[in-house]
């Protein structure tokens, strides 16, 4: 009896490796996989410059006679808190993806997500 439960825990322990081992596995398949993320162009009165979209961080940006207030959070980047007088560049939300854009007219600024290496 006693040879048939060492038996069935050694099975189980074989069974229990194999699924880590394939978890671990899918972990990194998905890790090399997963595509690069956008960055971000931003065209302002004064000048041009990209910002990585893979950690988070706030950028205030001087373009003309406004602050730009940009946040990046989980690979998006979004106007917050703008001086202007209308606010329509915070209403674009988070930008994710290659190709979404917003703009702040009265401060002359755009902003364009890229493909990663563009």
């Amino acid at each position: 009896m006693q040879q048939k439960n060492r038996r069935g825990l050694r099975q189980n322990l074989i069974f229990a490796a194999l699924v880590l081992a394939l978890a671990a596995g899918l972990a990194l398949w998905r890790q090399a996989t997963a595509a690069p993320a956008p960055v971000a162009q931003l065209d302002y009165t004064g000048g041009q410059m990209t910002i990585a979209l893979d950690r988070d961080a706030t950028y205030d940006i001087v373009s003309g006679d406004y602050t730009i207030h940009l946040q990046v959070q989980n690979g998006a980047i979004r106007f917050v808190d703008s001086p202007c007088p209308d606010h329509l560049c915070e209403n674009f939300g988070w930008l994710s993806r290659a190709g979404d854009w917003a703009a702040c007219l009265p401060a002359k600024a755009s902003l364009t997500l890229l493909e990663p290496g563009r």
